[in-house]
Formats: structure tokens, C-alpha cells, sequence
């Protein structure tokens, strides 16, 4: 399957705890006043990824604690990240989620646009739109303090929010 990404990151250490390898997509239509990715807004951009080559290279990393799908927004390419997590998954990977969406709208939501799919293979989601009258330094793994980590499993099995420390 196919993914638009804007890019990799092949170990980085500020998407999510451990080392993990970030997949970029391209596309946001939330367009968030002070992103530090602004150059994922735009759908038509970026490059076409195949998902087995994105699987092969993470395969190929001893290191990893785990995957990041990040932005852009992975939502609005839902499915093939679901396939290429659920793969992921298989590997002993967990998976952390950036959305501008709220986990209560993709929960909402969860039938249309594979939302539910995504949802089911994300072990974390950091959810919201970054806020830049918000942003703050000290919150781990987010940008502004409306954004939110949460354990996305116990979410979907409790139908809310269920928020827990980085």
C-alpha cells in the first residue's frame, strides 16, 4: 500500500518514549497557527512511500522502542497507516498517534474514514490541535497543554479520554 509522507526520522527520541522511528505524513487540513511542520500542510506535496519499504526499515532497526505516526495528519490517511501498523503491531512495536483532532471526534467518527481502524493500532494518542498561545516547553511529548497523551486501548474499550503520564 501507499502512503503520501513528507518524510522518516529513523530514531528520534522526542515523538513518543524510547527510540522511535516517526513517519511524516503529508496533508493537514487543520493548519495550526505556529506549526513546527508547516511544510506537511499542503496534500499535494511530499512523496509517495511504499509501506513495505517503511516496513523493511524499521525491521531493520534493533534499537526501536517503537513507531510514531505524526504530521501532517495521519487521519486523513487512516487506512494504509492502519495496515502498516497492524504490522508493526506483529513486530512487538507500539505505536504512538499525533492527531489535531480530538480523541472524542475520531472516537465519534470511529466508522467513517477507517478512523477506528487507526485508533485500534495506536497504543498512544497525542490528540488536539496545537494551540500556540498554549505551547509549553516542559509538557513531554506535546506541544501545547490543550494537547492531550492518552492511552488510546483503554480509551476505546472505556469510550473516553483516558489520560496518562508520558
Amino acid at each position: 500500500m501507499r502512503l503520501k509522507i513528507a518524510g522518516t526520522v529513523n530514531d528520534s527520541i522526542v515523538d513518543g518514549p524510547g527510540i522511535r522511528f516517526t513517519v511524516f505524513t503529508q496533508g493537514c487540513p487543520h493548519k495550526c497557527r505556529g506549526c513546527h511542520n508547516p511544510g506537511t500542510h499542503d496534500p499535494e506535496g511530499g512523496e509517495w512511500a511504499d509501506t513495505d519499504e517503511l516496513l523493511k526499515k524499521i525491521q531493520g532497526n534493533p534499537l526501536l522502542d517503537g513507531v510514531t505516526f505524526s504530521g501532517g495528519e495521519p487521519f486523513c490517511q487512516a487506512e494504509a497507516l492502519w495496515e502498516l501498523g497492524r504490522q508493526i503491531r506483529s513486530l512487538g512495536l507500539n505505536i504512538v498517534t499525533y492527531t489535531g483532532y480530538t480523541f472524542e471526534q475520531l472516537y465519534r467518527d470511529r466508522e467513517k474514514n477507517h478512523f477506528g481502524k487507526l485508533l485500534e493500532v495506536t497504543d498512544f494518542l497525542v490528540d488536539g490541535p496545537f494551540i500556540l498561545e498554549e505551547k509549553d516547553w516542559e509538557i513531554k511529548f506535546r506541544g501545547s497543554r490543550n494537547q492531550r497523551y492518552i492511552d488510546c486501548q483503554a480509551s476505546l474499550r472505556e469510550g473516553r479520554a483516558v489520560e496518562v503520564e508520558p
